[in-house]
Order: C-alpha cells, then structure tokens, then sequence
C-alpha cells in the first residue's frame, strides 16, 4: 500500500495536469485515462450519459465512486437491457445503496434506454447522432486555465433542445456539456495538461 501511494504521488509530482482532479487517486485515473477520450462506442456513451445525468446537482466524484454500483444495478449498462426495466425494477433501484436512489433518475435512465434505441435506429447508431453536434470532430477547448472552462456551449445547448424534442430526461446544456467534455466532443484539457496534446495529437493522426 505504501509502495503505491509512493508511485502514485511521483506520478502527480512528473506530470502537469488539470487542476479539477486535485489529489484524489480515483479522478487522477479517470483524467488521465478517459476524460476528454474521443468515443465512438454507443454502449460506452450509454455509460457516460447515465452517470452524467445521475451527476446533476451532485459531485463528479459522488458517481464516480458509484460507478461499478451502476454497472451492476444498470445491466453493465446495455441500452437494450435497460429499456426493458419494469416498474418493480425501478423500486428495487430506488432501494439499492450502490447508486443515487433518486427516483426521477433512475426513471430518466430507463426512459432514455428506449429514447436512445429510437436515435440508434434512426441514425445507424448513437455515436453518429452525437458527433454530428461537432461535425464529427472534437472541438478544441484551448483553455488555458480551470477558469476558463464553461459550463455549457452553444452546441450543448443545441444538442439538449433536441434531446429534449426526442423525449430524453435529465439532459439539459449543462449536463450535455459535461458529457462533451467526457466523451471527448470537446478537448477541455488546459493546454498545460499533458493529455492536451497527446489526445490533440491523437486525433491528428
């Protein structure tokens, strides 16, 4: 244990990042690893769209401690299997410790498993739908701080009204953004992170 935390603190120490992960060993993984990744793979974007819209007017670390919790109780979050909940369902969710027992939430996350099969459908799949809010490309933030970063853009805003027109829930601008964010739309690394440039980079080649 103690070997770990002496390489996890060299790591912090060899690396300029973000300021938002702070010194937690759960978000400096989830930044380095998969924030502002671009994605492509719908039931990945399923993941990401479940716990951004659980997060609402909650920590990003309250969910993401959450997260095998939802795996579980949210059938390794599978679209399909999910839009397949029932009303008894949805009460043994309400009771369940490992996730938030929100009720309006969780009914948001089984009403957009069947919103989300109506876009795959409409479109071949989700991801094509999504990244036509960008023309297919990340945005590139350039944010050279952590107060430069927005809470929503204008395609955020775009993107919620339709949504919203599609009958999802508990996805307005602020929460798409944050999925941007996330699901790599949008490079909002600052540009002294070291995960700037290498996912700018990797999305030049």
């Amino acid at each position: 244990m103690k070997r770990k935390a002496e390489v996890l603190a060299n790591v912090m120490v060899d690396r300029q990042r973000c300021a938002w992960p702070a010194s937690d060993p759960l978000m400096i993984k989830y930044h380095d690893q998969e924030w502002g990744v671009p994605v492509h793979d719908d039931r990945k974007i399923f993941e990401f769209l479940v716990l951004e819209s659980a997060q609402a007017g909650l920590s990003w670390i309250t969910v993401l401690r959450k997260r095998e919790g939802y795996r579980k109780a949210f059938a390794g979050f599978d679209p399909k299997k999910v839009a397949r909940f029932t009303e008894e369902d949805v009460e043994l969710l309400v009771i369940n410790p490992d996730i938030i027992r929100n009720r309006l939430k969780i009914e948001a996350t089984v009403n957009n498993a069947r919103r989300f099969l109506e876009v795959q459908k409409e479109f071949g799949s989700f991801s094509k739908y999504m990244w036509g809010f960008v023309g297919g490309m990340p945005v590139d933030g350039k944010r050279r701080s952590i107060n430069d970063l927005p809470a929503i853009s204008k395609e955020s805003e775009i993107w919620s009204k339709d949504l919203k027109k599609r009958g999802f829930k508990f996805l307005g601008p602020t929460v798409c953004y944050a999925h941007m964010q996330a699901a790599g739309m949008v490079n909002d690394h600052t540009t002294d992170c070291f995960r700037y440039a290498e996912i700018k980079g990797a999305d030049t080649e």
